[in-house]
């Protein structure tokens, strides 16, 4: 399915309001994604690798804010058990229109439940394996523990949390270092100065990112006792977690 180059903020907008994943986001977001997010094709590839290691016989594998399903097809090729179900789910239309497509476009055993909805209330049962792929950090600090802790109890022994996200850092020479390798990774894609300035004023008050050990007291504080990085590139990474 052909998508379209990201060049949204290339020219100066009149006003910069909150960051939302609307149609025009959603028109340009896999190019967005790649160009902007270092490492996201690794972390998506090792989704589908750990589904084939974790996913049950009859079982929920959940891909919270789905966007275009990348997480989910990744999951979706790569499931070897059966009676197993993937649940979907995006709070934007756009979105999730167009994963639709891309899911029904890619045939595979496993059947796909696309939900339009708020992640927060979704009910987790009976789940192997729960994805949140760059979404937690766009809730508020606030629903963060409660979302985690849904999660815990609505996965089966030994089931498998995926938490990818933009991490801060406590020191903060190592903090500005990363921030800006990663705007130096944005510019060789491509990305002018304009276009990066405008994309960070209008995410700055709607993803708010913690540190790893923050991360991690929230998921110990659910009930986690398996967890570790499994992955960073820059200030960007995925961190795992086994019950």
């Amino acid at each position: 399915m052909t998508t379209s180059k990201d060049t949204l903020f290339a020219t100066p907008l009149d006003k910069l309001g909150d960051w939302t994943f609307d149609e025009k986001v959603a028109e340009v977001f896999p190019d967005m994604i790649q160009r902007s997010v270092p490492g996201y094709a690794n972390i998506i590839s090792m989704i589908g690798m750990l589904a084939e290691r974790f996913a049950k016989p009859n079982s929920h594998l959940y891909d919270l804010g789905c966007s275009l399903g990348a997480a989910t097809m990744a999951m979706r090729r790569h499931i070897n058990v059966d009676g197993c179900q993937i649940i979907a789910v995006d709070n934007s239309p756009a979105m999730i229109e167009r994963c639709q497509r891309h899911v029904t476009a890619f045939k595979a055993n496993t059947p796909v439940d696309i939900r339009c909805a708020d992640m927060c209330d979704i009910d987790i049962e009976q789940a192997s394996m729960v994805v949140l792929n760059f979404t937690l950090q766009f809730l508020t600090p606030a629903k963060r523990s409660a979302l985690l802790n849904k999660i815990y109890q609505g996965l089966m022994p030994q089931g498998v949390l995926v938490l990818s996200e933009k991490f801060s850092f406590p020191d903060t020479q190592i903090d500005h270092l990363l921030f800006d390798m990663h705007h130096d990774f944005k510019r060789a894609n491509g990305y002018s100065e304009l276009e990066i300035s405008q994309k960070r004023s209008m995410l700055e008050n709607v993803m708010l990112t913690d540190t790893i050990d923050i991360h991690r007291q929230r998921l110990m504080a659910a009930g986690f006792t398996h967890i570790d990085t499994w992955f960073q590139c820059f200030n960007f990474g995925s961190i795992i977690a086994i019950k």
